[in-house]
C-alpha cells in the first residue's frame, strides 16, 4: 500500500511545482505586462521568464576602454547602453522587464515632479527584488527600510550628523588624510610618481568612516571594508539574474558565498557593539554607533534591535566612506585634466584658509570648490540612479503608475541629458554653479547628486565636509596629471567608479 501512496504523492507534488513555475515565469508576470500596457506604458517587449535581461547583457558597440588621451565625459551611452537605445525608441518613460518584475524607467524631470508630489516620503517603497538580492550587503538598514520603520530609523540617525558631532569628527578626517599623504611621500621619493588615488582614498574613506562613526580600531575597520569589497564584487559584477524567480539558484556557488561574507560582516559588527557595550562610556560616546545604541532613542516605544544595528553599521560603512572617496576620486581625475582648475582652488585654499584650523565655517568659504564638487557629482554621480515602488496607485497626467510598480530614476541620463543642460553638457564646467545651486539645469529635478524627496542622503554634510578637508589637504602638498596608463572606463559596480582604477602622476609641490 505504502508503493501505491507514494507516486501519487509525488505526482501532486511535481504538479504544485509545475503550477507554480508556470504561474511565477509566465501567467503572472503577462498578466502584469498587460495591466502596464492598459495604463499606457510602452517599452522593450519582454520574453518571460528573462524579461529584458539578454539584451541589457549585450555588449555595448562602443568600445569603454579609451586611451587616455580620448577621454570623453559623453559616457551615457557607454556605461547605460540599453537604456540609451530604449530611450531612442519609446522616450524618456517606459517600462523594462528584470525577469519577471516591471520597472519604470524614468530620466524625465517633469514626469518624476508629478509623480513625486502625489507620494510621502514614508510611502516610497524599495523594490523587493533588490531587497532580497542586497540583503547580505545592507539587511534591513535605512537604505531598504520602509514606511513607518524608516522614519523610526531616519529619527534615530539624523542626530549623529548634526554640526557638533560633525565638528568633532574633523580632527580624525585630517589625521587619516595626513596619514595617507606620509604615504605618498615615501612612494615619490622612492622613485614612483604613479599611485592609483581611487584605491588609496577609498581605503582612507573607509578608515575615517570606521573612526568616526563607529570607534573602531583599525584592524576591525580593514577586515571589514576588505569584506564588504569582496561582497560589492560578487553581487555587482557576476553575472546574476535578478528579477527572475529562483534566479539565485543559477550561481549557487555564488549565493553562497555571498551570504557567507555577510555572516562573517554580521559577526565582526557584533563584536564591536558588545564591547562597546561593556565598555563604560558606550552608549554615551557621540557617534553614529552612539546613537544608535542610547536607549532613550525610541519612537513609538520601540528601539533598534541589535539586528537593526548591525543593519544600519553595514549600510553607513559602505555608503559613508563610498559616495565621498568616488567623489573625491573624480575631481581629482578631472583636476589632473584640468590644471587650470587645481591652480584656482589653490588660490582659493591660501586665500580662504591660509594658516587657519579647518573647521566647518572655514571649510564653507571654499566656493570654488563647492562648484567642482558639484559638477564632478553631476558628470560623476556615485549614485547613478535611484529606486523606488509604488506603494499606491499614482496617477500623472493620463497616465496610472500602479501599485507595487519598481521604478529606476536614471541620474546619469538626466546628468548628461543636453535637453536639460545645454550643448556643453559633456564640458567640466564649474563656473556653471557659480549663480545657481542647481548648475543651470533647465528643471529643478534633473540634478539628483543625492536623491530627492525626503529620502535623500542623510550624511550629504558629512561628505561635504570630508569632501573639503581632504581635497584641501591633497591639493597644498601635490600637483596631479594623468598617467598614460590610465585607461578610461567608468562602470556601474553598485556605485559609479573607474573599472580599471585611477592611476595619476602626483608631484609634490
Amino acid at each position: 500500500m505504502e508503493f501505491l501512496v507514494l507516486p501519487g504523492a509525488l505526482y501532486f507534488v511535481t504538479l504544485f511545482l509545475l503550477l507554480k513555475l508556470t504561474f511565477s515565469w509566465w501567467v503572472t508576470p503577462i498578466q502584469k505586462y498587460h495591466k502596464l500596457k492598459r495604463c499606457g506604458f510602452g517599452g522593450p517587449t519582454p520574453s518571460f521568464p528573462l524579461g529584458n535581461i539578454q539584451e541589457m547583457k549585450k555588449k555595448n558597440s562602443v568600445n569603454s576602454s579609451l586611451g587616455s588621451s580620448n577621454v570623453t565625459h559623453d559616457i551615457h551611452s557607454t556605461v547605460f547602453p540599453y537604456f540609451s537605445r530604449w530611450q531612442n525608441s519609446h522616450g524618456k518613460v517606459f517600462i523594462y522587464w528584470l525577469g519577471t518584475e516591471p520597472f519604470l524607467y524614468i530620466a524625465d524631470p517633469e514626469f518624476l515632479k508629478k509623480m513625486s508630489t502625489e507620494v510621502m516620503a514614508k510611502k516610497w517603497g524599495k523594490p523587493k527584488v533588490f531587497r532580497n538580492d542586497r540583503e547580505s550587503m545592507f539587511g534591513k538598514g535605512l537604505v531598504m527600510a520602509e514606511g513607518n520603520e524608516w522614519v523610526r530609523h531616519r529619527h534615530v540617525i539624523a542626530p549623529a550628523f548634526s554640526p557638533l558631532n560633525l565638528k568633532a569628527m574633523r580632527n580624525m578626517m585630517i589625521e587619516s588624510t595626513k596619514q595617507m599623504i606620509d604615504r605618498w611621500v615615501t612612494k615619490i621619493n622612492s622613485g614612483n610618481s604613479e599611485i592609483d588615488v581611487e584605491d588609496e582614498v577609498i581605503a582612507t574613506a573607509g578608515q575615517i568612516i570606521a573612526r568616526t562613526s563607529f570607534g573602531m580600531n583599525d584592524e576591525n575597520a580593514r577586515q571589514v571594508f576588505e569584506k564588504l569589497r569582496a561582497l560589492q564584487m560578487i553581487l555587482f559584477k557576476t553575472t546574476r539574474y535578478v528579477g527572475v524567480p529562483y534566479g539565485k539558484c543559477f550561481n549557487v556557488k555564488k549565493t553562497l558565498e555571498a551570504k557567507k561574507l555577510g555572516k562573517e560582516i554580521d559577526n565582526l559588527l557584533l563584536s564591536v557593539i558588545s564591547t562597546r557595550n561593556k565598555s563604560n562610556k558606550g552608549k554615551d560616546q557621540q557617534d553614529l554607533l552612539g546613537s544608535l545604541m542610547q536607549e532613550n532613542h525610541q519612537v513609538d516605544g520601540k528601539k533598534l534591535t541589535t539586528r537593526e544595528i548591525i543593519d544600519e553599521c553595514k549600510t553607513f560603512f559602505f555608503g559613508g566612506h563610498e559616495t565621498t572617496a568616488l567623489a573625491i576620486s573624480w575631481t581629482l581625475f578631472l583636476l589632473a585634466m584640468h590644471e587650470d582648475w587645481q591652480t584656482q582652488l589653490r588660490d582659493e585654499i591660501r586665500e580662504v584658509v591660509g594658516d587657519s584650523e579647518l573647521d566647518i565655517n572655514v571649510l564653507a568659504g571654499l566656493k570654488k570648490m563647492k562648484w567642482v564638487m558639484n559638477e564632478v557629482l553631476r558628470l560623476y554621480p556615485p549614485a547613478p540612479n535611484v529606486q523606488r515602488q509604488a506603494r499606491e496607485d499614482i496617477q500623472v497626467d493620463n497616465l496610472t503608475v500602479p501599485n507595487g510598480t519598481n521604478m529606476w530614476i536614471d541620474v546619469v541620463g538626466m546628468h548628461h541629458d543636453p535637453s536639460l543642460w545645454g550643448n556643453d553638457v559633456n564640458e567640466f564646467r564649474p563656473e556653471r554653479f557659480m549663480d545657481d545651486a542647481n548648475g543651470g539645469c533647465y528643471h529643478k529635478m534633473g540634478y539628483l547628486p543625492f536623491g530627492f524627496g525626503g529620502r535623500m542622503c542623510v550624511g550629504r554634510n558629512l561628505t561635504f565636509m570630508e569632501y573639503k578637508i581632504v581635497l584641501t589637504l591633497l591639493l597644498s602638498k601635490f600637483s596631479f596629471k594623468l598617467s598614460p596608463s590610465y585607461q578610461h572606463s567608468p562602470s556601474i559596480i553598485l556605485s559609479f567608479r573607474p573599472a580599471h582604477g585611477l592611476p595619476l602622476i602626483v608631484q609634490p609641490l
